[in-house]
């Protein structure tokens, strides 16, 4: 599938930030990493033992070493990871971290959070730098609808619900999630407008909003 560049000549970095335990070979995030050119891993280590601190200086290490711009594609406590690093680690709108695809955020506030997830409560509030989607499944055990579509509010973030699909990961049977990719292409799309120019937060806003196939119409146009 071919990516619409948000900057004229320049393609942006893919860089995946894994959640808890990280992710398998049969994950989404880890089949993007095999079949794209421009996909990487953050390696944020400790993944089963993850530690907030920790894993915010690794991601800022990944996205200081990584080609700009860069789209984060988060997942799980991963999402948490993102919100807490655009919290401790300010970025002019859009620089070097031009948006992300942030899928099933780990619920860590809830009471029965385990331990391995607690620590990065309370998750951030705060609008993130960047455009951005917040993806939900509607039976995911780690983090109801509403929640996750709290979260898309005070992060300031488009909001997706993709049906009932698990954690959206390996064990909902997704492949490479072609539907995943075809979001990624909306938050790329939103970041710039393919003549060398960041769109404003208003213009990312539409974009967001906006179904891949019109997106793709609209680069080709």
């Amino acid at each position: 599938m071919g990516s619409f560049a948000p900057f004229e000549g320049v393609q942006p970095t893919i860089l995946t930030v894994p959640g808890l335990g990280g992710s398998g070979p049969s994950h989404w995030q880890s089949l993007w990493e095999r079949e794209r050119h421009d996909a990487i891993r953050a390696e944020l280590g400790m993944w089963n033992t993850p530690h907030r601190n920790s894993w915010v200086t690794k991601l800022d290490q990944a996205i200081s070493t990584a080609q700009a711009p860069v789209i984060l594609v988060a997942h799980s406590l991963g999402c948490i990871a993102v919100a807490w690093w655009a919290s401790l680690s300010p970025q002019p709108y859009g620089w070097p971290v031009a948006g992300a695809l942030l899928v099933a955020p780990a619920d860590v506030d809830r009471a029965d959070a385990p331990p391995e997830i607690s620590g990065f409560a309370p998750a951030p509030r705060g609008a993130l730098p960047f455009p951005s989607i917040v993806v939900a499944s509607t039976d995911d055990p780690w983090i109801t609808s509403q929640r996750a579509h709290s979260l898309a509010a005070e992060w300031g973030s488009h909001f997706e619900e993709v049906g009932a699909l698990g954690h959206i990961n390996a064990a909902s049977g997704l492949g490479a999630w072609h539907d995943g990719q075809d979001l990624l292409e909306r938050v790329i799309a939103a970041s710039g407008d393919g003549r060398g120019h960041q769109r404003t937060p208003g213009d990312a806003r539409r974009v967001l909003a906006t179904p891949a196939e019109a997106v793709r119409r609209g680069a080709r146009g």
